[in-house]
């Protein structure tokens, strides 16, 4: 007998007796079997469980060998299979109900492996795939945050079978090599054995034998969804956002996958990113760099900010304009880092020519490369 059995009344599940003939059992599952099928119960989710539970219990009495076999272990063990020693136990001759004498193997089976003896390892439910999508959004949208449509293609439900992969008008059967659980022993030469899915029914719990003819027996489908997304503020070129539970819907109740967007942030024609912070180059005149003062830079929300650029400061420093920059996930601003770029002017008024060289004389010829010809410099 499968040990999966143990505890399973199946003439409970089609309501007949346990002396029923032939035809009363095939006619309870016809009967069962039409009205919790699934294309009868379109949205029941709990409707292929019970399927499946009609199938087996079927499947078991319908086979005269089946039968006899259950019906001898329902003798020893008592009613339900379980026995009076509680599911899946049994007591020798002579123990009272419940008495001091009486033995569960369970409580052997159950002080061995850690708990309780279980036999079924699987209820059939399967988590959906996940799914990936690609999204571009501008650069104040990754700097704000975004709510964007998606459209996406997953594995679902085919709509012709409802997902059970067999032809309109047909039923799947549970498989005889799992019975229905959708897993299987695999031995390991030692005292212990690893499941795994079942090889003739992949993992399903049933089997096909007139397939559907969309999707061929698999039970799957292609789907379209159009969602709205949230893109959080601060995401970054080429960042993978995670949704969970937005992907393919899952199988027998198991939940849904999750989806993954692969975000594709536009460049700005001024700003750069440096972390949380905003980054921007601003040129500035010679006399500014020399001389020193006060500009006005711009933000990313259009509000310029005054920066005060102290005399003698060269091209290339980086000054920093604290909560102008992007939004922390905390809350908080982060800062824009401005570096000023000293611009030399391409051409030249006569007046400025005259002022440049009236300050190449007041500077006394000094050579700013002269330290890189001083003798005793390390090589």
């Amino acid at each position: 007998m499968s040990s999966d059995w143990r505890g399973k009344d199946f003439y409970r599940v089609l309501g007949v007796s346990k002396d029923a003939s032939a035809d009363d059992i095939k006619k309870a599952y016809r009967s069962l079997a039409r009205a919790n099928h699934p294309d009868s119960r379109p949205g029941d989710t709990g409707a292929e469980e019970r399927f499946k539970q009609i199938s087996e219990a079927h499947s078991v009495l319908s086979s005269p060998d089946k039968r006899k076999e259950y019906d001898d272990q329902r003798s020893l063990f008592g009613a339900g299979v379980g026995g009076p020693g509680g599911p899946g136990g049994f007591r020798y001759a002579g123990a009272a109900p419940g008495g001091a004498g009486a033995f569960d193997i369970s409580d052997l089976l159950g002080g061995l492996f850690g708990g309780g003896v279980r036999t079924r390892t699987s209820s059939g439910a399967r988590r959906g795939a996940d799914v990936e999508t690609e999204a571009s959004i501008g650069f104040e949208q990754a700097v704000a945050g975004v709510t964007v449509t998606l459209r996406t293609t997953s594995d679902a439900a085919c709509r012709d079978c409802r997902g059970t992969g067999a032809r309109a008008g047909t039923v799947p059967r549970v498989c005889p090599d799992c019975e229905g659980t959708g897993m299987q022993a695999s031995a390991t030469g030692g005292l212990f054995a690893m499941t795994e899915p079942c090889a003739a029914c992949r993992g399903r719990g049933m089997v096909v034998d007139d397939p559907c003819p969309t999707c061929h027996g698999s039970g799957r489908g292609q789907s379209s969804n159009t969602m709205q997304a949230r893109i959080p503020a601060g995401v970054k070129d080429g960042q993978r956002i995670r949704l969970r539970g937005k992907g393919a819907s899952g199988e027998h109740g198991g939940p849904s996958g999750d989806l993954y967007v692969n975000v594709h942030v536009a460049q700005h024609r001024l700003f750069g990113r440096s972390g949380d912070n905003l980054t921007v180059s601003v040129p500035i005149t010679l006399d500014e760099a020399a001389l020193g003062a006060t500009i006005a830079v711009p933000t990313l929300n259009g509000s310029p900010v005054s920066l005060k650029i102290p005399a003698g400061t060269p091209s290339g420093r980086t000054f920093r304009a604290r909560g102008k920059g992007s939004r922390r996930r905390d809350g908080t601003a982060a800062d824009l880092l401005v570096t000023v770029e000293v611009q030399v002017p391409g051409t030249l008024t006569d007046q400025a020519r005259q002022a440049l060289e009236a300050y190449r004389v007041a500077r006394g010829g000094t050579d700013p490369r002269a330290a890189l010809f001083a003798t005793g410099n390390p090589s």
